[in-house]
């Protein structure tokens, strides 16, 4: 299946609900019908953290898995080319849009004991990045993720994207590639749970391989799922053959 996802139409959401007063701190919350105290999927969807691309194709694959009885939380938030986007404003929108969660859930009947993060691509880095930096994050998913910051700047992936998301090359801001890369971070209590398609010519195969097999040897809970037939946006494409292996693994990790 072809990246034709991103061109999709947007689709309602149940709620849109603002999180922060910047335009772009909000997200669409969609809930399940007849369900109360639903688990709740956090999406970050990815576009290497540039202000053109936003969370209207993730809509898409959040009303799948609302349709299977999961509220979905799909976040907007700054990004390269928005004032304040890129790093740190980028993971701050995000950690104040998962934190947001615990005001809402009461009014929306949300089980926030039972929360997947998850992310794609670039999506996936700020992902994997709030759970090393917020303990309650307990469960988290990576889909094609962008895991390895200093590998995606020595392969000028996107045209050097990470040099305009961390504001320099490694260095020259140090610090920023240290707090933000998910391979140095350390994830001491969430389970992470890493898919990457076989067929991926976006984010190398390889940045998942080499990201699971570092956090397995620090004994993080980690498990590498490779998707055979599957390119970099057959995972969040319902429409894709795919697709069926990636609902299952998410609804497989909200119940445990």
């Amino acid at each position: 299946m072809p990246q034709d996802i991103l061109n999709l139409p947007p689709l309602p959401a149940d709620y849109r609900l603002a999180y922060g007063t910047d335009p772009n701190q909000f997200a669409d919350l969609r809930l399940p019908r007849d369900k109360k105290r639903a688990p709740v999927v956090m999406n970050i969807h990815g576009g290497y953290w540039r202000a053109r691309y936003d969370l209207v194709h993730a809509g898409h694959f959040c009303a799948v898995l609302t349709a299977k009885g999961c509220a979905t939380w799909n976040i907007e938030y700054r990004r390269v080319g928005n004032p304040g986007g890129g790093w740190p404003g980028t993971m701050e929108d995000v950690a104040n849009a998962y934190r947001f969660l615990a005001q809402i859930a009461p009014r929306y009947s949300l089980d926030i004991t039972s929360v997947v993060v998850m992310g794609h691509s670039a999506g996936a880095q700020l992902a994997l990045c709030l759970a090393a930096h917020e303990p309650s994050v307990q469960r988290v998913m990576s889909l094609a993720g962008v895991t390895d910051l200093q590998r995606a700047f020595d392969l000028h992936l996107s045209n050097d994207a990470v040099v305009e998301f961390l504001g320099g090359k490694p260095g020259e801001v140090p610090d920023h590639y240290q707090d933000a890369d998910p391979v140095r971070l350390h994830v001491a209590q969430a389970r992470q749970l890493i898919l990457h398609g076989l067929a991926d010519d976006v984010v190398p195969l390889e940045f998942s391989r080499n990201y699971a097999a570092k956090k397995k040897k620090a004994h993080e809970k980690v498990e590498l799922v490779e998707v055979a037939n599957a390119d970099h946006f057959d995972l969040i494409d319902p429409r894709s053959k795919v697709w069926p292996q990636v609902e299952e693994k998410v609804l497989n990790l909200l119940s445990t």
